[in-house]
Formats: structure tokens, C-alpha cells, sequence
């Protein structure tokens, strides 16, 4: 996947700006608070609908301003061409064009156009809570396959509703219902796919993520454990084990579930250890340990996107050299080389080989 040009209005701190990037490695530099996240930010959005850091709609407006618009024209490796706008007004939703037809849900989006990104703030996925890792892998996972999103998406909706009937029946201190058992069927059968998936799909990550991490730090030994509500759970399970597994254990917690008015079991419960030589590395990892570790989680979903579907991800990587040294910032860029387009922010202008370099200032007031 290849973008060709960008285009941004009233988005963030670039009142008017256009950013197009060579098929390799490019580098925006400029110092802090110029821009250089934003221009990345709004890549993102184009191709998954949102930004990676988190922000709402309005926070990407420019002050003083009530909109924000993007154009940008992407080209997969078959030559496809693939227009994306996004329009956004304070008062008004969000809406986004798809080679100039509007899409709904944002969710059929979703693995169009493949990007993978790196911040410090994701630093998170290694050393945060558990939701960080299963935001990580659900995020990995739905730009693969397209069932799982909509599993992941049923299943949230399902649990919502499943939580809302528990409350009720603490509530009116009743016994539980057939309604009860129906929402537990249907969310039953939903988490043994969802986890079926998450399985097999660390098995495959992992393969890739150890060959990385051990090139960018010799002589350790990573560790991905997937970690289930339900317990012990085989690689080769199937689905439909899974299914009675989460039968059986809604049974067994019904009653503490409707006094707690929470499930209690499913994939929303579940983690992902990372282990560096035995040890959990959020616990005992220093700060370049944890750094290399995110670096690796990234670039290995690259692979894994890759192999399984012949598509390059574009790579937006903000700040990604801080807090490392000279030979493995030096590793990671000879990695880079292999991975199609790669956009990277620095405060510094890096002299680099195979390497477009951009100042943010000349990115702005530029219309193509």
C-alpha cells in the first residue's frame, strides 16, 4: 500500500498543508509542537477512520475553526487506486468518502487501506493494563480478517446488553431468566470465536515477533503468553470446546455475575503476558527493553499483514528513535528499508542513505 499525496485543511496546527511521500522510507523532521504527529495523525485517519492517539473528532479541528477536511489518494500493489475524503464539522457527524461514495459503518473501512503505527504513548501496549495488549491484538486482528471485527463488534454490543440484564435482576433480586440464558448462548458462541482467533493468531505473531526482537537484542529471549478467563487453554483447541467452556463457566458464576451485575468471564477479561528471559518485561524491563519490545510488537504486525495478504502496511512511525542507541537505531532502519512506504517523524534531520527527508514547515501553506 503506497500513499501518493495528503492533503490537509484546518486539521490540528495545519491550517493548509499537503504531504507527498516517496515509495521508501521518508522523514518529516521540525521541533516539538510544529506538526509532524499531526501530519502522521491524519494518515491514520484516512485509512482507519480515526487517529492513534486517541483523540476526538473536535480535538483535531484548528483553533478557531469548526471543521477539518482530508484528502488523500492511496494505490495498493495491484495499481488499485483508493480516494479517501473526510469531513468533520462541530455539530454535525463525521463523514468519510470512499472513491466518492460514503461509507457506513466507519467499520467497512477497516483493512482497506493497512497502516501500522508506532507513538510513545503506545508504550502502554507493554507496560499498561491488560485492555492495551487486547486493543493491540483486536486491532492487528480486525485489519486481517474481517469476520473477527464484526464478532469483536457483536460482542461488545452483546455484552452490554447481557450487563444491563444482570443489573436488572440484582435490582429486583429475581431468579434468572430464559432471557438470561439466551444472551449467554449468543455470547458464548461469539467469545470462542473471537478467542479461537486470538490463539491462532499469536501462534503465527509469535514466529515473526521472536525472529525481530532477537535481531534487535541478541542473547534474550522473548515470551507471548495469551491469558485466558477461562484458564489453561491448548493451541490446538477447537471452537466448539471453547463454546462449551464459556457455557460451563457462566454457569458456574451466574449467581456471583448477578450480584456483581458484570460479566465476569470472556475475551474483554483476557491478557497477553510479555515475557523477556522468564520475567514479565513491564515489571523488570528497562526503558530501551520496553522500547525495543513495542518496536518489534509493530513491526512484526507488519509481517504478519504482509505474508498473509501480499500487502505492504504503510508505516507511521512518530519519534521512534528516542532512547535508542546508534547500533540498534542503525538495525532498525536496515528493517525499515524492507517494509514499502514508512513515514517517520524526528526532531532532528537524520542523515540517513535511501531516505526522503521533509521539514514540516515546508509541508505547510502548500496546496498541490
Amino acid at each position: 500500500m503506497r500513499l501518493e499525496r495528503i492533503q490537509y485543511e484546518n486539521f490540528k496546527n495545519h491550517h493548509l498543508s499537503t504531504f507527498g511521500p516517496s515509495e521508501g522510507i521518508n522523514l518529516i523532521y521540525g521541533p516539538n509542537g510544529s506538526g509532524k504527529t499531526s501530519i502522521l495523525e491524519g494518515i491514520h485517519y484516512c485509512a482507519l477512520t480515526k487517529g492513534f492517539l486517541s483523540l476526538t473528532d473536535s480535538e483535531c479541528t484548528s483553533f478557531f475553526t469548526d471543521y477539518f477536511l482530508l484528502r488523500s489518494n492511496f494505490y495498493d500493489a495491484s495499481g488499485y487506486h483508493i480516494d479517501v475524503k473526510i469531513t468533520y464539522q462541530k455539530q454535525q457527524d463525521k463523514q468519510i468518502f470512499v472513491n466518492n461514495s460514503e461509507i457506513r459503518p466507519f467499520s467497512s473501512h477497516i483493512g482497506k487501506v493497512p497502516c501500522i503505527t508506532f507513538s510513545p504513548p503506545e508504550i502502554s501496549i507493554v507496560t499498561g493494563s491488560p485492555c492495551e495488549r487486547r486493543r493491540f491484538i483486536d486491532n492487528a486482528i480486525s485489519q486481517l480478517d474481517r469476520r473477527y471485527l464484526d464478532d469483536l463488534l457483536s460482542y461488545r454490543r452483546v455484552l452490554q446488553q447481557r450487563n444491563a440484564l444482570l443489573a436488572q435482576l440484582y435490582q429486583k433480586n429475581t431468579i434468572p431468566s430464559t432471557t438470561l440464558a439466551l444472551w449467554t448462548e449468543t455470547l458464548s458462541r461469539l467469545a470462542a470465536s473471537i478467542v479461537y482467533v486470538r490463539i491462532r493468531f499469536i501462534a503465527d505473531f509469535f514466529y515473526q515477533f521472536r525472529n525481530l526482537y532477537q535481531q534487535l537484542s541478541i542473547n534474550e529471549e522473548p515470551v507471548l503468553i495469551y491469558r485466558s478467563s477461562l484458564g489453561k487453554i491448548s493451541e490446538d483447541i477447537s471452537v466448539d470446546l471453547l463454546y462449551n467452556r464459556f457455557l460451563e463457566k457462566f454457569e458456574e458464576t451466574k449467581n456471583l455475575e448477578i450480584l456483581r451485575a458484570q460479566t465476569m468471564s470472556g475475551p474483554h477479561r483476557d491478557d497477553v503476558l510479555f515475557l523477556i528471559n522468564g520475567k514479565e518485561i513491564k515489571k523488570y524491563g528497562s526503558q530501551g527493553q520496553l522500547r525495543t519490545f513495542l518496536i518489534a510488537l509493530k513491526l512484526s504486525q507488519h509481517r504478519c499483514f504482509y505474508e498473509a495478504n501480499s500487502e505492504k502496511p504503510i508505516c507511521l512511525l512518530d519519534d521512534i528513535f528516542s532512547e535508542l542507541d546508534a547500533s540498534r537505531t542503525a538495525e532498525i532502519f536496515s528493517i525499515l528499508e524492507t517494509c514499502g512506504q514508512v513515514v517517520i517523524t524526528s526532531v532532528e534531520k537524520k542523515d540517513q542513505t535511501n531516505v526522503t527527508v521533509f521539514s514540516v514547515e515546508s509541508l505547510k501553506n502548500k496546496k498541490l
